[in-house]
C-alpha cells in the first residue's frame, strides 16, 4: 500500500505501479467468479447537447446476470420492460410491447462493445487497456479507509485495440475489486453508465437463465453480425 504523505504529487512511474495494483485487484477479483448479478440503473447522456444535460435519456433499471463463458441477461423493468439474453452462442433482444424479438449469432468479440468482457472471462485488463487515473488509487483508498468510508476509486481505460468505444471507466472497490460502475464514451462521445446494486456472485444460476424461446405470436428478425 502507498501512504497519503500531506499534498505529494504523484507522476510517472509511482502512479503506474498505483493503478496497475489495482487494476490486478479488480481482475482477480473477477477471476475467482463463476457467475454476477445485480440490480443495474443505466443512463445514457448524447454529446450532441453538451454538457447541459438536455440529452440525457431517462434511466432504465432491472436487473442483470452474467455467467462464463460470455453469458448474459438483461431483463429492463423501467421505462419499459425488455430483454437482452444470450447462452455465448446466440444474442436475443426481446421487446414484448412490440412482440418482436431480434436473433443474432454471437461472433468473437461481440462483448467488447459492451465493454464488460473481463467480466465473462473474456480478456484482461490490462492486456486489453491502457489504465490510467487522475490520481494515485491506492492513495485515494488509504485515505477512504482512514476516514471510514468504502476505498473506492475511479479508473480510465482506453482500448488498445480498434473498438466500437473511446474509452471505458470503472469506479471499483480498491478492497475487493468488486466493480460498482461502468462508464462507456463511444465514438460519437456519447455517455452511457450502468451503476450496480445489490452484487450477487456464485449463485450458479441455471441454464435456462440464459435461454429464450419466442412464443407463438412473437415475430423473429434474423439479423447478422457486422463485419
Amino acid at each position: 500500500m502507498f501512504a497519503v504523505v500531506g499534498t505529494l504529487a504523484v507522476t510517472g512511474p509511482v502512479r503506474a505501479n498505483c493503478v496497475q495494483a489495482v487494476a490486478e485487484t479488480v481482475q482477480a477479483h473477477y477471476d475467482s467468479v463463476r457467475d454476477f448479478s445485480a440490480d443495474f440503473e443505466q443512463t445514457t447522456s448524447s454529446a450532441l447537447f453538451g454538457a447541459a444535460g438536455a440529452g440525457q435519456v431517462a434511466p432504465s433499471r432491472g436487473q442483470v446476470v452474467f455467467a462464463k463463458p460470455g453469458k448474459m441477461r438483461w431483463t429492463y423493468t423501467q421505462p419499459e420492460p425488455s430483454l437482452v439474453v444470450s447462452d455465448g452462442a446466440i444474442l436475443w433482444l426481446y421487446s414484448p410491447e412490440l412482440h418482436e424479438a431480434q436473433r443474432l449469432p454471437v461472433s468473437k468479440g461481440y462483448l467488447t462493445g459492451a465493454a464488460l468482457q473481463f467480466l465473462l472471462g473474456d480478456g484482461k485488463l490490462v492486456d486489453s487497456f491502457e489504465i490510467s487515473a487522475d490520481t494515485c488509487p491506492m492513495q485515494e483508498a488509504d485515505a477512504a479507509r482512514a476516514a471510514g468510508r468504502k476505498p473506492i476509486v475511479e479508473l480510465e481505460l482506453v482500448p488498445k485495440e480498434t473498438s466500437s468505444y473511446e474509452r471505458l471507466g470503472l469506479t471499483a472497490n480498491a478492497e475487493t475489486g468488486e466493480v460498482l460502475e461502468t462508464r462507456v464514451v463511444d465514438l460519437f462521445g456519447n455517455e452511457t453508465r450502468i451503476a450496480f446494486a445489490r452484487i450477487r456472485t456464485n449463485t450458479d444460476p441455471g441454464a435456462a437463465t440464459f435461454t429464450f424461446v419466442p412464443g407463438p405470436e412473437v415475430e423473429v428478425i434474423e439479423l447478422q453480425p457486422a463485419q
